[in-house]
């Protein structure tokens, strides 16, 4: 088979596509010919080297890559054979998923309906997982006014569509105009660049983390002027603009962070939170020790796609070009999940 090898850490161009053994699939397991991997931001990281949370940078060479939506095409010893040629999907895989062929637990594997396709399937199968868990930890009404960092990205996606849905007054943040545009066509009721330079700490008190005043609005002043205080942040970013987001929370509001796509994560100290009575919750460490662990999200993030409730945005690569999506993906010049198509 055709897959994507990492034999040593570094730039993107070191991933390459290379003729391998096929998989084989042990007990319990089956075998899928892959139509479409799904493609973290982790994995730039892993790609360098650098471990990440519960994620250990991998040993070399290394097929990366956890989810792949395709058909079933052998089973291992105690698989049900009517498993063959049904069209599934996981995030479990214990093979790479960045290949035409991907090994998985059988019990990992969920059906597809006839009317859900690859690249959304498996744009569901963790980021969609991953909305509707930070979603458990704030629930979102109709009275929040909602936040929303990397507005254009995979999960942030799907929390402007949810927030929007129940209610909520919605703002979602993006890098550039393209993705800023992107936001707006979600529904977001005002969709701000946040590289923009903003200024921080002027409604609290605290220091100046952003960038120089240039004699216009930036993007905090922007929201300030249009909703006034928020209620809730979802930060998937962190670092300078994750701060920039924290200081836009009013008196009693919500923050969740899940993500460093700025390069750092950003944690209020303990004092803020307790003077402005924030509560801030970690969305990671939900996802990894909720009862039931990430199975149940999945299957219900599948039957909300399935059902329409939630449409993820999709961006995709051929397998070949796995070093270019990278690229995209490190550069933040993609918007919405970023799939691998064989």
């Amino acid at each position: 088979m055709h897959a994507i090898l990492l034999h040593s850490y570094g730039p993107p161009g070191n991933l390459r596509l290379e003729t391998v053994p096929d998989p084989v699939p042990g007990p319990g397991q089956a075998r899928i010919a892959v139509r479409a991997a799904g493609l973290h931001f982790i994995e730039t990281l892993l790609r360098k080297g650098v471990p990440v949370g519960p994620h250990p940078a991998p040993d070399l060479p290394v097929i990366l890559g956890g989810e792949s939506a395709g058909v079933v095409e052998s089973v291992g010893e105690g698989v049900d054979p009517a498993l063959v040629g049904r069209r599934v999907v996981t995030g479990d895989l214990a093979s790479g998923g960045y290949a035409e062929l991907a090994v998985a637990d059988a019990r990992s594997l969920a059906p597809l309906p006839d009317e859900l396709e690859y690249g959304p399937a498996v744009a569901m199968v963790t980021t969609g997982a991953t909305a509707l868990g930070l979603l458990e930890l704030a629930p979102v009404t109709a009275d929040d006014v909602v936040l929303v960092m990397a507005a254009a990205g995979g999960v942030g996606t799907l929390l402007v569509q949810h927030a929007r849905r129940v209610g909520a007054t919605v703002v979602g943040a993006a890098g550039g105009p393209a993705k800023v545009a992107r936001v707006a066509e979600q529904g977001a009721d005002l969709a701000v660049d946040y590289t923009e330079p903003g200024r921080t700490g002027h409604d609290h008190g605290g220091p100046d983390h952003g960038g120089p005043d240039h004699g216009e609005s930036g993007w905090t002043d922007r929201v300030r002027a249009a909703v006034g205080e928020v209620s809730l942040v979802f930060d998937g970013v962190g670092g300078r603009l994750g701060r920039e987001a924290f200081e836009l929370i009013g008196k009693g509001g919500r923050q969740v962070v899940f993500g460093q796509a700025a390069g750092e994560w950003f944690h209020p100290a303990e004092e803020e939170l307790a003077a402005r009575e924030v509560t801030s919750h970690d969305g990671i460490g939900h996802l990894l020790s909720r009862p039931g662990g990430m199975a149940e999200l999945r299957a219900r993030a599948l039957e909300a796609v399935a059902a329409g409730r939630l449409t993820p945005a999709v961006q995709s690569f051929p397998l070949r070009d796995a070093a270019a999506a990278h690229a995209a993906l490190e550069s933040r010049n993609t918007i919405g999940k970023v799939v691998l198509t064989t």
